[in-house]
């Protein structure tokens, strides 16, 4: 089985720690797949605003080199630790109604794309890229953060574009997921060195970018499990 987390920011956005190091982190671990979600978030809200103000998210400005630096750290995970990194940005759309907020990991993913966007627009553009699409902390949390409820409540509507839902997301588990028997994912969302220890997705599959979205999307060979120091 596969020791993977799909929900990890860096400096890129919010997070504490720089890139290089949080390869280090992840890959001292043991870890076997990664992949890097900085926030791109709207910017059409007074939250989304703020933001891009104090340079919390990932740009169009600023994509290709976010990418590029990603996928020199991958080369270098590979060889010193045998992990793989998957380049990917966590879509934000943050609104002072938590029922028309949502968060979206788009995971090996190429092209920028603007979190302004609607929500289909932004779904079928993931989709032309062949990129996963996860409807990340899709239910009511437990810590201070913010919940973002729009695609659990129109999950009737977008639940065809999504390819998983994260079930489990650092310490809370949605059992709301499994009983609607939807695909499913747990993550860190990691932003701090503490967060390391949190829920993680086992998967059984080849350690390859292919099989690994395969795996997720058929939803066959996929487990949860807290990752403790």
């Amino acid at each position: 089985m596969l020791l993977c987390d799909f929900h990890i920011h860096t400096k890129y956005s919010d997070g504490s720690v720089e890139l290089r190091r949080t390869i280090d982190l992840f890959g001292q671990a043991g870890f076997d797949v990664v992949a890097i979600t900085d926030h791109v978030v709207n910017g059409d809200s007074p939250i989304g605003k703020l933001a891009h103000r104090f340079r919390l998210t990932v740009g169009v400005e600023n994509f290709d080199a976010y990418i590029s630096h990603i996928r020199q750290e991958a080369e270098r995970a590979l060889q010193k630790y045998g992990m793989l990194v998957v380049p990917g940005v966590e879509i934000s759309k943050n609104y002072l109604s938590s029922e028309k907020s949502a968060h979206i990991l788009l995971i090996d993913i190429t092209e920028f794309v603007p979190a302004c966007w609607s929500y289909e627009k932004i779904l079928l553009a993931a989709k032309e890229q062949n990129a996963l699409t996860v409807a990340c902390h899709p239910h009511h949390m437990s810590d201070m953060s913010k919940n973002t409820l729009f695609l659990w409540n129109n999950r009737d509507k977008y639940a065809r574009y999504i390819d998983a839902w994260e079930i489990a997301n650092r310490d809370d588990v949605f059992n709301v997921i499994s009983l609607k028997k939807y695909p499913y994912i747990a993550n860190s969302d990691f932003h701090k060195t503490r967060h390391l220890y949190s829920w993680k997705t086992l998967l059984n599959c080849e350690k390859n970018i292919d099989s690994i979205k395969r795996c997720i999307r058929h939803n066959k060979g996929v487990a949860i499990t807290l990752f403790r120091n």
